[in-house]
């Protein structure tokens, strides 16, 4: 008996102090978003934005040829990647007997997405004309930072919930940010630009996860009652 009570304490302590992280990651993205659009649309601030821009010109100058693999790196958060990755992506999980796991990238993919196009259109920021390459559309959050850190993140956590691999999920959180600062180092993005679009897809990964996790419980719990 005190085996058993000692197991459930084991495990509820273990998820009070999951949700606690949780939530403290929510928070922190959420109030990281929030500051930086102060910073941009009220303060009007752009000493983050040159620092940044004068820090990536200098390591352009100091390495002239890395601008080619920076354009190849950028290419893994590019839309025609990310379409693919949401088609290819689910049908192999869901081919593999992980359909759960298959419907979370998609979501991952798809509502980052959409919502960073809504945010782009509320705050409707343009882009920095000193751009290296010709981009479209509207600058703040950088969609390349916040659906990478989506879709990256959303690996970075399966990888972790399902095998324990802390440094391959690492790896793939470091990647996402390493996209974000080739959006810089090409100028098509203000530094404000891609740390907010790391903020919001942080955020709208663990709403989404949190959503899923209560959408399961709830039709297991339907599938009990039936």
């Amino acid at each position: 008996m005190k085996t058993v009570w000692s197991r459930l304490l084991n495990r509820l302590s273990f998820l009070t102090a999951e949700l606690v992280v949780v939530l403290v990651v929510f928070l922190g993205a959420f109030a990281g978003f929030f500051y930086l659009t102060r910073v941009v649309f009220v303060e009007h601030s752009v000493e983050l934005d040159t620092w940044a821009f004068r820090q990536m010109d200098a390591l352009r100058g100091a390495l002239p040829g890395l601008t080619t693999a920076v354009q190849v790196v950028t290419f893994f958060a590019s839309a025609p990647f990310l379409v693919g990755s949401a088609v290819l992506l689910p049908a192999g999980l869901a081919w593999r007997g992980r359909k759960r796991e298959a419907q979370e990238v998609f979501l991952a993919l798809a509502g980052a997405s959409l919502l960073n196009q809504a945010l782009k259109t509320h705050f409707h920021r343009l882009r920095p004309e000193s751009a290296l390459l010709q981009q479209f559309g509207l600058s703040f959050p950088s969609g390349h930072a916040m659906i990478g850190m989506a879709l990256y993140g959303c690996l970075a956590w399966l990888l972790w919930r399902h095998g324990r691999h802390p440094a391959w999920a690492a790896l793939l959180l470091l990647w996402a940010v390493l996209i974000g600062l080739t959006r810089i180092y090409l100028h098509v993005h203000y530094a404000t630009d891609v740390l907010a679009g790391f903020a919001a897809g942080l955020g709208w990964l663990i709403l989404l996860r949190m959503a899923l996790r209560l959408w399961w419980r709830e039709a297991q719990v339907i599938d009990r009652e039936g």
